[in-house]
């Protein structure tokens, strides 16, 4: 167990430029949880196996690194979808089914999970408006990025004005992929043939090939107008910072953690 260490948040150096405007965030990692076994760490991840007390307070101290109360570290039902809703005050019983959400209002720390998925945080330090986005690949592909912009754009924020970072996600070389993905993307559009690099792995079958999430989803940023950043960590060859989806599968593991990401607008 961590008990003895405080949660370790890496910072985007674009979305630092908002701090003097009040707007924090944090891309946390696997340091000052209090988890065991396979969830060793900072888990947050509220479907996980792991003990509910344990993300619980996981949970609390993120909150308290944000500097919010602990029901207002919100996080969605995330789906793979390219839903984003707008929140205003701290949720309900039941978490909003979707995988972005904005806002405008001070106190709200908007968190997005994730365990090779691309986190994605934003930023109108002058309108004052942010937004978080779980960028998966159905995600991203999809829109969800574009939708996140939209729904800031709606509470006043100007695409020119927006920064976004994208958090620690799974590197090319560690997310080997089959050729009917590789289809699904070149037929949405031609080009995104340049995000794939052949696999020369040994064994591999036919058409399989090594996908770029990360420059994908940081190009998408960049065609929808708005200032991008990508931190360029691997969820996958760090064990020691974050957790793995696909390590986990690829170890034949039962479960696996997940890393928590997050921006608020801070109090007057």
């Amino acid at each position: 167990m961590l008990n003895d260490t405080r949660p370790e948040p890496i910072r985007s150096p674009l979305l630092e430029e908002a701090a003097s405007e009040g707007i924090a965030h944090g891309f946390f990692t696997r340091a000052g949880g209090v988890s065991d076994g396979l969830y060793r760490g900072l888990n947050v991840g509220l479907g996980s196996g792991d003990a509910r007390a344990a993300v619980e307070e996981n949970r609390r101290r993120v909150a308290r690194e944000m500097g919010v109360a602990e029901d207002a570290l919100l996080t969605l039902h995330q789906c793979h979808s390219a839903d984003a809703v707008e929140v205003k005050a701290p949720f309900p019983a039941v978490r909003p089914k979707a995988d972005a959400m904005v806002t405008n209002k001070p106190g709200l720390a908007l968190g997005v999970l994730a365990a090779d998925c691309g986190p994605v945080l934003f930023a109108d330090p002058e309108a004052r408006v942010i937004g978080a986005a779980h960028a998966g690949w159905q995600g991203a592909l999809s829109g969800i990025i574009e939708a996140t912009i939209e729904a800031m754009e709606r509470l006043g924020a100007r695409r020119q004005g927006i920064a976004a970072a994208l958090g620690p996600s799974i590197s090319r070389d560690n997310y080997e992929v089959g050729p009917e993905f590789v289809a699904r993307f070149v037929e949405a559009d031609p080009s995104n043939e340049a995000y794939f690099r052949a696999s020369s792995t040994k064994g591999s079958r036919e058409g399989h090939a090594f996908f770029d999430l990360n420059l994908y989803t940081v190009d998408r940023l960049t065609r929808a107008g708005v200032r991008a950043h990508m931190l360029g960590l691997c969820t996958y060859a760090d064990e020691e910072r974050f957790f793995s989806y696909r390590r986990a599968t690829h170890r034949g593991e039962t479960d696996y953690g997940r890393q928590i990401s997050a921006i608020v607008l801070e109090n007057d």
